[in-house]
Order: C-alpha cells, then structure tokens, then sequence
C-alpha cells in the first residue's frame, strides 16, 4: 500500500490518457459525411411473432 500512496498520480494518468485518446478519435469522426453515406437498415423482423400464436389461457366455451 506504501506503493500506491506514494505513485497514485500514476493511477490517474492511465484514465485521463483513455479520455484524450477517446476525445481525439471522436474528433476524427465526420457525421455529415457518415449520415449520408449510411447504409439502409433491413425491415424490422419481429421475433416474437412464432410464439405469440400460442395462447396458455384456457379457451372460453
């Protein structure tokens, strides 16, 4: 522990550098661009569907 009392400026430049590398690399980053070139999404597929059919209710007579 006498360790990391003595090197925690150590602890805290290993966070800070992943939020300049992360700041940086967001920075390169060009939306306009992205947003017109994005590729179309296929149609939504529902999986729910093959298990919405079956009903545990008992049927009403």
């Amino acid at each position: 522990m006498q360790w990391l009392a003595n090197h925690w400026w150590i602890m805290l430049l290993i966070p800070v550098g992943m939020i300049v590398s992360a700041v940086k690399d967001l920075r390169r980053v060009n939306l306009k661009s992205y947003l017109t070139d994005k590729p179309e999404l296929p149609p939504h597929r529902d999986n729910n569907a093959q298990w919405d059919d079956e009903d545990d209710w008992p049927k009403k007579k």
